[in-house]
């Protein structure tokens, strides 16, 4: 898609999504599967069923009925699990036409990662992202499997160096669980800027319903503003960890500094400030299609209640379905979570991120005050 209609069709998308309208998807969560060769403290996905993931066929054939994308997200589980990734995006790039490809994973598997980097389609750019939560034993606790960090930076290392060359945006996802990983953020971040790699921080909320083992789990937040952190960590670690990133900012590139700050803003204010600022709406089975790995569709993390399966169902039976409408208008009626591959999607596509980066100028606001 040319960028002048694609320009266009956001423009449509904001439009829909600030008067309460439904509209087509524009971005893509696949979860390829839950399966994972990690043990990760605060994530359930490697105890979920992995069985009945869907097959190449299927996704060639569910994609082709699918309307185009601005952005595909490839996630698990642990992608790189499965052996036929390079197909999945070659499908994706071919009949989604996206001007991104996202992929997110542990870093394990070094070899099966660098040779998806050489071999899928570089008509487009691919972002990387790697976990790594903390420095050595600290990430290797985090992730349940000894030599987790060793790994990870053995896959930083062998791409940080070919990134033009494969077209690649490589990035380290630090998600800070407690104390101990905010207190690394600083040191990793040392390891990381001689490899001109940026940690990028999330706070690991306490549940998910995408990654719990209960079967359409509703865990959505029960008031604005309402973010339950999986590990303890003080107002006074937070603080020293926000200033840190704060600092760094200046370095990313102009995207990413807009779609961090407006996290780490709503984030701050959460949990320093009980305030539910920034808080877009959300585009929850409107701009953005989630689907799990057995093709059902859900309606978002927080709220796995299944809408359709497209294994059995078409797009257009689902999407256009009473399920969905339902499932819209409860959307619209929650508060409103802040986690980071939620919030996102809602503040591209409702226009949100834009407003914000013209208000904040520059920096991120100080929370009014701090519980005691």
């Amino acid at each position: 898609m040319r960028p002048i209609r694609r320009a266009a069709a956001l423009a449509r998308t904001i439009w829909k999504v600030r008067r309460g309208e439904a509209c087509l998807p524009r971005m893509l969560t696949y979860i390829v599967t839950f399966a994972c060769n990690a043990r990760c403290v605060m994530c359930d996905s490697w105890r979920k069923d992995s069985q009945g993931d869907l097959s190449l066929a299927d996704v060639e054939r569910i994609f082709s009925r699918l309307p185009p994308m601005d952005a595909v997200r490839l996630s698990g589980g642990e992608p790189f699990v499965r052996k036929d990734l390079t197909d999945i995006a070659r499908v994706a790039v071919s009949a989604l036409e996206p001007a991104l490809l996202h992929v997110t994973t542990n870093g394990f598997l070094t070899d099966r990662i660098v040779d998806f980097c050489e071999r899928r389609p570089r008509t487009i750019p691919l972002k990387l992202l790697v976990s790594i939560d903390g420095v050595g034993d600290t990430h290797d606790a985090i992730r349940g499997h000894r030599g987790a960090f060793r790994a990870a930076m053995r896959t930083i290392e062998a791409l940080a160096p070919r990134r033009k060359e494969l077209r690649l945006s490589l990035a380290v996802n630090q998600t800070v669980v407690d104390a101990a990983g905010a207190a690394q953020y600083r040191e990793l971040h040392a390891i990381l800027a001689p490899l001109g790699i940026q940690n990028q921080v999330v706070v690991a909320y306490r549940a998910s319903a995408t990654y719990s083992i209960a079967q359409e789990a509703n865990l959505a937040p029960s008031y604005p503003g309402q973010f339950e952190a999986f590990g303890d960590i003080s107002p006074a670690e937070l603080e020293g960890l926000f200033d840190a990133i704060e600092s760094d900012l200046k370095s990313y590139a102009r995207a990413d500094r807009a779609a961090k700050r407006y996290y780490l803003d709503g984030i701050r204010n959460r949990l320093l400030a009980q305030e539910a600022s920034p808080n877009p709406p959300c585009v929850a089975v409107r701009a953005h299609l989630r689907i799990f790995p057995n093709g059902d569709v859900p309606i978002c993390q927080f709220n796995s209640r299944r809408l359709g399966n497209l294994r059995e169902e078409t797009f257009e039976e689902i999407w256009f379905g009473a399920p969905a409408e339902s499932a819209r208008t409860w959307v619209r009626a929650c508060p409103g979570c802040w986690a980071e591959c939620e919030v996102l999607p809602s503040a591209v596509y409702s226009g949100d991120i834009f407003k914000h980066a013209l208000t904040t100028r520059g920096s991120l606001r100080r929370p009014k005050q701090s519980p005691a």
